[in-house]
């Protein structure tokens, strides 16, 4: 009775598996745009022409990537966006460098997630 339950276990969680990768696909346009939203933040912070409404839509996107990510298992895409996301609302930001190397580390995990999803 032991095995049947395992069997019957690895099934669902194998079609739970392939419900995430479809959602992800799905989802996946949607992500890499909000990336690209904190990727031209940081840009703009380098050259220090963040606008108000630039850092307004950083805070967004982190946000949204934030609730997103843990969805499809990225716990540290969550944990690197809700910094970010922290950073953009406070009164002076993040600094050009960290908006950049965090809006990379996003990137490369969302790129990692899709390769996996993919193959």
């Amino acid at each position: 009775m032991d095995s049947l339950d395992e069997s019957e276990d690895r099934k669902k969680g194998a079609e739970i598996t392939a419900a995430l990768d479809r959602l992800w696909v799905r989802f996946l346009p949607e992500i890499l745009a909000r990336v690209e939203i904190l990727e031209s933040a940081a840009l703009a912070l380098g050259s220090e022409t963040l606008s108000p409404t630039q850092r307004e839509s950083a805070t967004s996107a982190a946000h949204k990537l934030a609730g997103t990510l843990g969805t499809f298992s990225l716990v540290r895409g969550t944990e690197v966006a809700r910094e970010l996301e922290h950073l953009y609302a406070s009164g002076e930001g993040p600094s050009p460098e960290t908006a950049a190397q965090k809006a990379r580390e996003l990137r490369e995990m969302i790129e990692g997630r899709s390769a996996t999803a993919a193959g």
